[in-house]
């Protein structure tokens, strides 16, 4: 059974071209340049209920406004979309109550106050019974080991203190689906991976259905088996994770160790050297080579180890992010660095 289904979604700006210089500006009084701008165009993708999703792209690709579009929060220009057989721009109460929105930029919480102030606060919002409240304050800030900060004012929170709190806030009207807009940006190792384990285990439990943008690659790899990658609007990659690395990395990591006094002297004739420091070294070989390349390591030198290895998550798709702005600006030359 499907949670979200998005069918042909597009939504586009108009964006007033400023130009440089005082005579430009005068000009600009009498008439005005613009120029449309798609932040999601002709996007479509269904997600099943209780699946997690990671939803990947740059910066300006299209991610966070995907997200509100699914919240409801903006309008499309075209297309149509239905979120647990809702219509999310309809705004209807009833489906207000099945999802919640976590922004990791953005804050719900009020700074002064306690967070069990705001906690109140979306009881009685989400007219959430006395009862199914303090089980679900219980159950949530035990999870996330923030019981004794709940107390404390936002303000005098760790940054991974109250990114805890947020998802609580987000989950007490225990909803079904649950959009995450980089919920771990900027935090420390040890707050990651607690926010990780907790959405791995409630996610679990609960079948909830989950769409998460991440820049951290280890959030991704972590909890989600499926990913869309999205670049200028444009869906590029819808499809299990394990198959992003097979689809667009063409090179593999050859891993050798070298025995005793054995050194090649141009390592580089193998291919590119990734890292290089007696007695080992890692290096980028394309994939049709390794066979070979394998081979004449092993028949002209001592070899104490060798390894193949898929280059790392982040290294491939950032590529792929690479590879489509630069496509995007020989397309275009107006674009620039944002």
């Amino acid at each position: 059974m499907l949670a979200i289904d998005v069918r042909n979604l597009t939504k586009t700006y108009t964006v007033y071209q400023k130009r440089e210089g005082l005579i430009a500006s005068v000009a600009s009084l009498f008439r005005r340049e613009f120029k449309k701008v798609h932040a999601v165009e002709d996007v479509s993708f269904q997600i099943e209920r209780g699946e997690m999703l990671a939803f990947l792209g740059p910066n300006g690709a299209g991610k966070t406004t995907t997200l509100k579009l699914l919240a409801g929060l903006i309008h499309p220009t075209s297309g149509t979309a239905k979120v647990l057989d809702h219509v999310p721009w309809h705004r209807e109460n009833a489906y207000r109550r099945r999802f919640s929105l976590v922004m990791g930029q953005k804050n719900q919480l009020w700074w002064d106050l306690p967070a069990q102030e705001s906690f109140r606060l979306h009881q009685e919002i989400y007219r959430i019974p006395a009862d199914d409240f303090r089980r679900r304050v219980d159950e949530l800030t035990s999870l996330l080991e923030v019981k004794r900060l709940i107390g404390q004012p936002v303000r005098e929170l760790s940054l991974g203190e109250r990114m805890r709190m947020e998802l609580i806030a987000a989950l007490l009207h225990s909803p079904d689906v649950l959009l995450l807009d980089e919920p771990t940006i900027g935090l420390d190792v040890v707050s990651q991976r607690r926010v990780q384990e907790f959405l791995r285990k409630y996610q679990t439990e609960r079948k909830l259905t989950v769409v998460l943008t991440s820049h951290y690659m280890k959030d991704v790899e972590a909890l989600c088996e499926r990913a869309l990658i999205i670049n200028h609007g444009e869906i590029k990659h819808d499809g299990p994770i394990a198959e992003i690395v097979d689809r667009f990395s063409q090179h593999k990591i050859v891993d050798v160790q070298f025995g005793g006094s054995d050194w090649p002297t141009n390592l580089e004739r193998y291919g590119t050297v990734v890292n290089a420091t007696r007695p080992r070294a890692k290096i980028a070989v394309p994939r049709q080579k390794i066979p070979q390349i394998l081979s004449e390591l092993l028949e002209n030198f001592r070899v104490e180890d060798v390894g193949v290895q898929d280059r790392p998550l982040e290294e491939v798709i950032a590529e792929v992010f690479e590879s489509e702005s630069n496509s995007s600006r020989e397309a275009d030359p107006a674009i620039t660095e944002a």
